[in-house]
């Protein structure tokens, strides 16, 4: 898989029932800007928000994922998710309608095949990784759920359902690295009980529900009063509801049922935001289980991201001296706070501050217990990040870059005489009209200091 991110070549429009709400829905997929992520954006409100797809943003996962962003939802984007993310769209704008997208046929297959159609295409950004290092677990025991993932240097799962059924029996399905998605899972339709019906329905769920969008497992004999009940339920006067599988089609695979699971997982593992490096072992899952590991895994990703991603080595001569600097910044002492540059490219930079006794602020803050000032912490990654931005334009010299908001500021540890503090910036969107939104960090050896998300503007000096 390309190490590039990617966005569909044009927009793709889908219309349907919802599973749960029975109304109406026209989605429309479209492409987006790199580093946009995977952004639902509710049309059919006056100010149409905006709601990402990442686990943090999970509120249900009652037979479906909803997320909400400020009391607005969508359910049931497993599938969708599903289909995006495993055939390589990384970022993409979903208008949707309604508040929960089209069940189509139950499964992602009309998904896949319009994604394939329209294409994709590569990105100037590089993808977001999380190669994993250790195993992780997450199991709930009493409902026989484990999901594992074990380090590999590419992403694969093996899944295992066992519902001790008489009819499904244990069912097996794999993804692995070469596999074609589109014609081995998307097709794997949705399932459900016969004895979970009515209690869904008494749910106020499946109102779009039929035996045409899903698979319905019969588990016992089914009486021929009750089965009189069901033909009126689900519209179909002559369907014999025998022990089995209740579709007149039948089933698409052996064992359709464990691939629609790994269907929804793969869908499921899309909210962690990044693609994942290593192999995963499920047993059971669900969309409880899925988003709930998925947030464990943010976690551990917070916390790895904890430490600073580069290494500076003080025998190597930097990008950017102090005298490249001062070329480059309108500061000066004391009031210049970044020593050397010794990482930049086009959406990151990293450099250093050495902390001496002999800074003027120490004088006041405080005689008696020097600190650096978290303000200046704050300004001299600013001030990194100005390096990074003005290291774009011809005559660097002629701009500067003022603060237009500060945001998500932390400070993790004091900063005293005699540490070297490292900043690391990374871009997190595109600049657009002279504005730079980034995310900033300050670490002291492998201890992070302090971090932000500052905004500001580039513009040309009188």
């Amino acid at each position: 898989m390309s190490t590039k991110q990617r966005t569909l070549k044009a927009p793709i429009s889908f219309s349907g029932k919802g599973l749960h709400t029975g109304v109406h829905v026209t989605m429309t997929v479209n492409p987006a800007d790199a580093n946009t992520g995977i952004v639902f954006r509710r049309v059919d409100l006056e100010d149409k928000p905006l709601i990402p797809a990442l686990c943090d943003n999970v509120v249900s996962t009652s037979r479906g994922t909803t997320i909400e962003v400020g009391g607005q939802k969508v359910a049931t984007i497993e599938h969708i998710m599903s289909a995006l993310w495993t055939l390589g769209v990384d970022n993409a704008i979903i208008d949707i309608d309604a508040p929960e997208t089209p069940i189509m046929d139950g499964s992602a297959g009309e998904y896949a095949k319009a994604i394939n159609e329209v294409g994709t295409e590569e990105q100037s950004a590089e993808r977001n990784y999380f190669h994993v290092t250790e195993k992780m677990v997450y199991t709930i025991p009493e409902k026989g759920v484990a999901i594992i993932l074990y380090p590999d240097d590419e992403f694969s799962v093996s899944l295992h359902v066992d519902y001790n059924s008489k009819v499904i029996g244990n069912q097996y399905a794999t993804f692995e690295p070469g596999d074609d998605y589109a014609e081995k899972i998307s097709p794997c339709r949705t399932f459900v009980f016969l004895h979970e019906i009515e209690p869904l329905i008494k749910m106020n769920l499946i109102k779009g529900g039929d035996l045409d969008n899903a698979i319905i497992v019969v588990e016992n004999p089914v009486p021929e009063d009750q089965q009189e009940h069901l033909r009126k339920a689900f519209n179909k006067p002559n369907v014999k509801i025998e022990q089995g599988y209740l579709n007149e089609s039948g089933l698409r695979c052996n064992n359709e049922l464990a691939r629609h699971k790994l269907l929804d997982l793969l869908g499921d593992f899309a909210l962690l935001g990044v693609r994942i490096k290593g192999r995963v072992w499920a047993t059971r899952p669900g969309h409880f289980a899925n988003t709930e590991f998925m947030k464990q895994v943010k976690r551990a990703m917070r916390k790895a991201g904890e430490k600073p991603r580069y290494t500076y080595d003080c025998r190597r001569s930097p990008i950017y001296d102090i005298n490249d600097i001062r070329r480059m910044l309108p500061h000066r002492p004391p009031f210049l706070l970044v020593d050397r540059i010794f990482h930049c490219d086009e959406t990151s930079i990293a450099g250093i501050k050495n902390v001496t006794m002999n800074e003027p602020f120490f004088v006041g803050h405080f005689p008696q217990e020097p600190v650096m000032p978290g303000v200046l912490i704050v300004e001299a990654m600013a001030q990194c990040s100005g390096i990074m931005v003005l290291s774009t334009v011809e005559e660097p010299e002629r701009y500067s870059t003022y603060f237009m908001k500060i945001d998500k500021v932390k400070f993790k540890r004091k900063v005293v005489p005699g540490d070297t503090l490292q900043f690391e910036i990374r871009l997190l969107e595109p600049i657009r009209r002279g504005v730079a939104v980034v995310e900033a960090k300050a670490f002291v050896g492998e201890t992070l200091a302090c971090e932000a998300e500052l905004m500001a503007q580039i513009v040309k000096n009188k």
